[in-house]
């Protein structure tokens, strides 16, 4: 059985996608976070696919908020060369507060709309 702080947050990921859906003009952008790292990926729901995708490591960062930052700028880089613009945010769950503003804010820095 799982604890209740992580059965909560997959409760609010459930209400959460049952709302949000990514298409191949606006893919969702999905954040995981986790002790060890984050990952972002942009997801087109209709095809089934993954446009792009990042993680810290990739990003040599740490998984705090200023690594957030470097993956939010990664994944909008990334998100360029895949000629997408605009993305509708899927926060996974997780409040958005701290290592998830910090890169939904970096990723808005660099030419993302959410």
């Amino acid at each position: 059985m799982l604890p209740k702080k992580i059965t909560d947050r997959l409760a609010r990921k459930r209400r959460i996608r049952a709302k949000v859906r990514g298409t191949a003009a606006r893919p969702r952008m999905a954040v995981f976070r986790s002790l060890t790292r984050m990952t972002v990926q942009l997801i087109d729901d209709d095809a089934g696919r993954t446009v792009a995708s990042a993680d810290t490591r990739e990003a040599k960062a740490k998984p705090n908020a200023e690594g957030a930052k470097k993956l939010g700028a990664l994944i909008a880089e990334k998100a360029g060369r895949a000629k997408v613009t605009a993305v509708v945010f899927d926060r996974g769950g997780y409040k958005f507060h701290g290592r998830v503003k910090a890169l939904a804010d970096a990723a808005r820095e660099g030419g993302l709309v959410f």
